[in-house]
């Protein structure tokens, strides 16, 4: 049989769903039933292992007892031969005065040579030959044979780590013997295809709100608007809550989630419910074991946690908001349990921030909300257990500071550069080149003018011009653009308008895409998509046109204001 298959189709996803759905390949259920300790019972392999241990290791036992039994009472004979060895002379004349055997029984018992009845009907029926010199001698070597023998007995059912070092040797003699290629395979047990295969492999934006509801959706539902817009609905959220976490994965993916409190928890993507841009989600606790006292702070996306090369030559940096920073190797995080693990210890008054994944060699940057970053190497960081705490990574004096973001940049990139983000939407990109490289625990640069117009600086991203940047906003507004539209300028400057906000609201999450997706769907010819783009740029053409107007003013201005830019900032 021949299936053809269309263009778009993927041949794995087909030939398990014909395994899965038609009789192509039939898989049935064995229920193994077996007596244990005299009842019937359903076993699993497990349980089957265990059984058959146990019933090994009580045959040994009753084995080594009945061979102990054996063994001494052959020893007691042999004794008994021995005592009448030592005094041949007087039991010949001892059984020769004897009328009867009943008598010279009797007499042997009573001799005070310490004989009892079975000894003496022993001596009684032995065999004149065995009363030689060689088989005199061969009768005291097999005594001593059995007092090793009854030794090793006894030491053996005193001792159960012996036993089980029998059971071992014996079954490595039986398979030895009868061993041969096993007859069945072991497969994946649900349904015996890979939930994974059935799958189909494409980008989906994941969001998790401030009250913990998480959701993933396709990329192709985000499309590029112009910057100064004022986007379009990401999700449908309680008046108290807003988007705080978006990014973007591979269903095929799996999510490494951290929380404030500094534990570990892992969840494959395409385990995340799926929902459109306007809904609300799932509440994580759902999916997750996370304490109701603990929420989300960072994310990192892992593509196979299987690929032993690809662990072993990774790291995780998590940073805190009180600019703490540890590096830890990603094999540390390649076991997933259930329960999570502790990936950094939170002293009191901090919080985990971020979490990135590196090489070993990138450069990182740390920013804080008073428009302040920080630039140093990698190696700067010595790997440390998920136990650790970490150390310093810039210096976070004030209390009404904190971190709010970290990058991590290859050293070889020079096509990326600084993107920076104010909670009431200006932005920039800065040349990464324009921040000198000093150690860590420093105070940094500046890097946002950061003014009453602008906001606190809320993000900080690494984007090359070909990637696309969302934006989510507190009341659910997001926006999409592509970053090589977000002008380039000194860090000494206030940067641009990127997204219109109404009165109250602030930026809420920034996260990059490539923009793959979108030309995609202009391939595809999705009008009614692009339709929606062009209504939404017609509907604030004006007000865009004065926007981009005013802050190109801006621009102008404050490409100006560079004079001692490279100063590190003091108190």
């Amino acid at each position: 049989m021949v299936i053809d298959l269309k263009r778009d189709a993927i041949a794995n996803v087909v030939i398990n769903q014909l395994y899965k759905y038609t009789e192509l390949q039939t898989s049935y259920g064995i229920n193994n039933v077996a007596l244990s300790k005299g009842r019937p019972k359903t076993l699993n392999v497990k349980d089957m292992i265990s059984e058959f241990v146990e019933f090994r290791h009580e045959v040994v036992v009753r084995r080594t007892q009945f061979e102990l039994r054996e063994a001494e009472k052959k020893a007691h004979i042999l004794q008994g031969y021995l005592i009448a060895l030592d005094h041949l002379d007087e039991v010949i004349a001892m059984i020769r005065a004897s009328a009867t055997p009943e008598i010279a029984r009797e007499s042997l018992i009573n001799a005070g040579w310490g004989l009892d009845e079975i000894q003496a009907r022993a001596i009684l029926d032995l065999r004149l030959q065995r009363l030689t010199g060689m088989e005199r001698d061969k009768i005291r070597e097999e005594f001593e044979e059995l007092q090793r023998l009854i030794g090793r007995l006894r030491e053996l059912l005193s001792n159960e780590g012996m036993r089980y070092d029998v059971i071992k040797t014996e079954l490595a003699e039986v398979k030895e013997k009868f061993g041969d290629a096993r007859k069945t395979e072991i497969t994946y047990l649900d349904n015996e295809v890979r939930i994974k295969d059935l799958i189909k492999e494409e980008d989906v934006v994941i969001t998790i709100s401030h009250l913990g509801y998480i959701k993933r959706t396709s990329a192709t539902e985000f499309r590029a608007q112009r910057r100064g817009g004022r986007g379009a609905k990401g999700s449908k959220a309680r008046e108290e809550d807003f988007i705080e976490h978006l990014f973007v994965a591979s269903s095929h993916h799996t999510m490494l989630f951290f929380t404030e409190k500094g534990r570990c928890y892992w969840l494959n993507v395409y385990e995340i419910p799926e929902g459109d841009k306007t809904s609300k989600g799932r509440a994580i606790q759902n999916l997750i074991q996370l304490p109701p006292d603990d929420k989300i702070r960072a994310i990192i996306d892992i593509q196979d946690l299987e690929n032993e090369e690809f662990v072993k030559s990774h790291n995780i940096v998590l940073a805190t908001k009180k600019g703490i920073i540890k590096k830890t190797a990603l094999e540390d995080f390649s076991r997933p349990r259930t329960t999570g693990v502790n990936a950094i210890t939170i002293v009191e008054g901090d919080e985990l921030l971020v979490a990135k994944l590196t090489n070993g060699t990138s450069e990182i940057m740390m920013a804080v909300k008073s428009g302040r970053a920080i630039r140093f190497a990698e190696e700067k960081v010595r790997a440390t257990g998920r136990g650790a705490i970490g150390v310093s990574g810039i210096d976070v004096d004030d209390d009404n500071d904190a971190v709010i973001g970290m990058i991590c940049v290859s050293k070889e990139d020079n096509s990326r550069s600084v993107l920076v983000v104010s909670e009431k939407g200006y932005g920039k990109r800065t040349a990464l080149e324009d921040y000198p490289i000093t150690n860590r625990g420093g105070k940094g640069v500046k890097t946002l003018n950061v003014t009453e117009k602008t906001g606190s600086l809320v993000g900080m991203l690494d984007v090359a011009a070909k990637e696309d940047l969302m934006i989510t906003c507190k009341s659910g507004m997001t926006i999409r653009m592509p970053a090589g539209g977000i002008s380039e300028l000194g860090r000494n400057t206030q940067g641009v308008k990127l997204i219109r906000l109404d009165d109250g609201d602030e930026i809420a999450a920034i996260t990059k895409l490539d923009d793959n997706e979108e030309e995609v769907n202009e391939e595809n010819g999705d009008g009614e998509a692009q339709a929606d783009v062009n209504a939404t740029a017609e509907a604030t053409n004006g007000n865009e046109i004065a926007s981009d107007e005013s802050t190109n003013a801006a621009d102008a201005s404050n490409e100006g204001e560079e004079p001692g830019s490279d100063e590190p900032v003091t108190e």
